[in-house]
């Protein structure tokens, strides 16, 4: 399972089923389930009016336990502050291991196409520093060369040759991690 914003959804002429999210499941051959909405994040609830929280509760806790959950973003946490997003990381961290305590969690943090601004690193480092508190596994992308060809018109989001760039980013991350194939 996958929680995520647009960048995991899919926006624009990138669908949800060919979003780097659902390559990444076909690479590895699992089954996915997504959740979450573009402007959405940590603590921001975008015009869907929910955080990632708010989205595992009402779209995943439901569901059996997966095997592994992603939680990927920060994209859309510019305006809370850093306090706000690391509170809420460690909420959510907390909620997913009460509910499915076998489950293995990684979060991604802010994915940025073109040049990262100032506020993203500390978004960045207030999820990485919940998940080191909470245990869990965290994958930084930022920094990552990514071509202009990647990039939409919007200047923000992937191109369906960029979502299959950070496919292979997340395949190539998970395996050094050990968790592609531990399930």
């Amino acid at each position: 399972m996958i929680i995520g914003d647009s960048f995991t959804v899919g926006s624009g002429p990138v669908a949800r089923w060919q979003s780097y999210a659902a390559q990444t499941a076909r690479a590895l051959d699992w089954q996915l389930i997504t959740a979450g909405a573009a402007g959405t994040g940590f603590a921001t609830p975008g015009r869907v009016g929910r955080t990632f929280e708010d989205s595992f509760r009402q779209e995943l806790a439901w569901r059996p336990a997966p095997d592994l959950l992603i939680v990927s973003g920060g994209h859309n946490d510019r305006r809370p502050t850093a306090g706000q997003v690391h509170r809420a990381t460690v909420r959510l961290l907390d909620l997913v291991r009460r509910r499915w305590p076998d489950t293995a969690v990684v979060v991604i943090g802010p994915l940025w196409m073109g040049a990262v601004p100032r506020w993203a690193y500390q978004v960045r480092d207030s999820v990485a520093r919940a998940a080191e508190e909470t245990g869990t596994t965290f994958l930084d992308p930022l920094g990552r060369h990514w071509s202009r060809t990647m990039i939409l018109p919007d200047g923000v989001h992937p191109t369906l040759e960029g979502h299959a760039r950070i496919s292979r980013w997340l395949v190539t991350a998970l395996d050094e991690k050990g968790l592609r194939s531990a399930f």
